[in-house]
């Protein structure tokens, strides 16, 4: 690779950066936890975006247990610092979305956001341990780990969610960029490419929340948010399974 490539993500990762300062605070919208789907079953508030986090605690569970002997394998060792971090934190996004969906309000909000932004950390941390820095990713995954917490105290602190936003979209771009830099395997890019797709749509569900329930009569946006978003940590975490499995066959 040459030099100037080596400095693509750090160039873009700068662009989003200054975009971000360049447009502004962004707040979050006033109608925000006016969830459309608020219908209780068996006594439970709000029980389809309550009982649809369990599948990241699901996910979590999975991956942690097929992969915590394998740690030291080659194939997962580099990024397994940042995969560790994304599975436990998809199991504590279960927890803090369940417990602010009970009764959404912003302080609860932060323990459903705090999760969500480790789990983006880990997996830029993990594919980074995966391609760029084999050896040393793990090394920054306390600075990363300081950064998905300060990016949610910023908010509940000034309103403005440009770093909170800023974690979620970096992994979108700079994971295709690192992978396509040092070649990662054809069936890496694909299941990470499948779950940026749909992780996308579960981001464009949440924004049409009240009008997918009006479409389809029984399930919201929200709650599709969480089960795409789901399907995309599960993509992931079948891949890695899949790449220890098929080197001890």
């Amino acid at each position: 690779m040459t030099r100037t490539r080596a400095y693509v993500p750090l160039i873009v990762s700068g662009i989003m950066l200054l975009m971000m300062l360049a447009h502004g605070p962004i707040l979050q919208p006033a109608h925000y936890q006016d969830f459309a789907d608020t219908r209780q079953l068996f006594g439970l508030p709000n029980a389809l975006d309550v009982m649809s986090n369990m599948g990241f605690a699901l996910v979590g569970i999975m991956g942690l247990a097929g992969l915590w002997h394998t740690q030291r394998d080659s194939e997962i060792a580099g990024g397994w610092p940042g995969y560790r971090l994304f599975l436990f934190a998809l199991i504590l996004t279960a927890a803090g979305s369940t417990f602010y969906h009970l009764r959404p309000d912003n302080v609860r909000l932060i323990c459903d956001r705090i999760p969500i932004a480790l789990a983006c950390v880990g997996l830029l941390n993990g594919v980074l341990g995966d391609t760029a820095m084999r050896e040393n990713a793990g090394r920054i995954i306390t600075l990363l780990i300081a950064g998905a917490i300060s990016s949610v105290a910023w908010w509940h602190v000034t309103a403005d969610l440009r770093p909170y936003l800023l974690i979620q979209g970096l992994p979108l771009v700079l994971i295709p960029i690192w992978q396509h830099q040092h070649r990662a395997p054809g069936a890496d890019r694909l299941a990470f490419g499948a779950a940026i797709l749909l992780y996308v749509a579960a981001k464009l569900s949440e924004v049409y929340d009240h009008e997918i329930l009006a479409a389809t009569g029984c399930i919201s946006g929200h709650t599709l948010k969480h089960l795409l978003a789901t399907a995309a940590a599960a993509t992931i975490t079948l891949r890695l399974l899949q790449r220890v499995r098929s080197k001890r066959d």
